[in-house]
């Protein structure tokens, strides 16, 4: 299947972290560089923006008390849709020099997990953030921490590094949320494309955007590619599954700076897509803080 739509044009400089609400059928993502997010009522075409107020937004998940719970270049914070405020819940690196934090995820026992980047330096870190709001370092020396997601059985977890070229696995106990033995699971091309966000299905398969590749890759959980969705802008950004059975796969892509240039042969470039994959995915968890 994998026939692929053109939803809203939006023209995201920077669009990212797209994430599937159920109760809402509605569809979130950020525009990093604008500090903003977006909601999508996908049935009607109604959607939102909301500016944060923050100069970087790199991730949001879901939050089971209302709102959400999100990342910006200053820490991990929650969102109030009744005051349109945030609230920090952790700043470890307000003190590093260009640090900001960038993708990341909930899991299935309401932790919200997100990394950090430091102008491509291998200096970044993935943090967890409980419910109790205890906050934990949990991988350094990442170039750029980017999508990251659970297996059904919820033994293994997934994460990327975008410079690295790779997508690694580790060994994953979700009582404790500790994660070990880590190897690579996917290594793709070390060219100008580079996996960027990602998507776990309901098969266990690993849809990994790709950054100047113009396409979606599926994998087996061994790393093998399985599939491509190919789409008419060169900077993919990330995946979500959504739609009434969770069988729609949702992208996001970037315009980057250049606009004038990129939209002159990209001219859906920063746009939303959506793929009929014919596969199902898995709920958002929603963070328990």
């Amino acid at each position: 299947m994998n026939e692929l739509e053109h939803v809203i044009s939006i023209d995201n400089e920077l669009g990212e972290g797209a994430l599937w609400n159920v109760e809402e059928q509605a569809l979130y993502w950020v525009n990093i560089v604008k500090g903003c997010f977006y909601r999508l009522y996908p049935a009607s075409g109604k959607h939102e923006r909301f500016d944060t107020g923050a100069t970087t937004l790199g991730v949001l998940g879901l939050r089971a008390s209302g709102g959400l719970v999100m990342a910006t270049e200053r820490g991990m914070a929650v969102w109030d849709f009744k005051t349109r405020t945030l609230k920090y819940l952790a700043e470890p690196e307000k003190d590093i020099p260009n640090s900001r934090f960038n993708d990341g995820a909930v899991d299935r026992q309401g932790r919200f997990w997100a990394g950090t980047v430091i102008n491509g330096k291998e200096d970044g870190t993935l943090y967890r953030l409980d419910p109790d709001l205890s906050l934990h370092k949990m991988e350094t020396g990442i170039s750029c921490s980017n999508g990251i997601g659970w297996s059904p059985d919820n033994k293994i977890m997934y994460y990327t590094d975008s410079p690295a070229c790779a997508v690694y696995a580790y060994d994953f106990d979700p009582a404790s949320g500790a994660i070990a033995n880590r190897r690579v699971c996917v290594k793709t091309p070390d060219d100008d494309t580079v996996p960027d966000g990602l998507a776990i299905d309901a098969e266990g398969f690993i849809w990994s955007a790709r950054w100047g590749g113009w396409k979606v890759c599926r994998y087996d959980p061994q790393g093998k590619l399985e599939r491509e969705v190919k789409l008419p802008a060169a900077n993919v950004t990330s995946c979500a599954f959504g739609g009434a059975a969770l069988d729609e796969l949702y992208i996001t892509t970037a315009l980057t700076d250049d606009k004038e240039k990129v939209k002159a042969t990209q001219p859906w470039a920063g746009d939303i897509f959506r793929a009929r994959t014919g596969i199902k995915g898995l709920p958002a968890p929603k963070f328990l803080g």
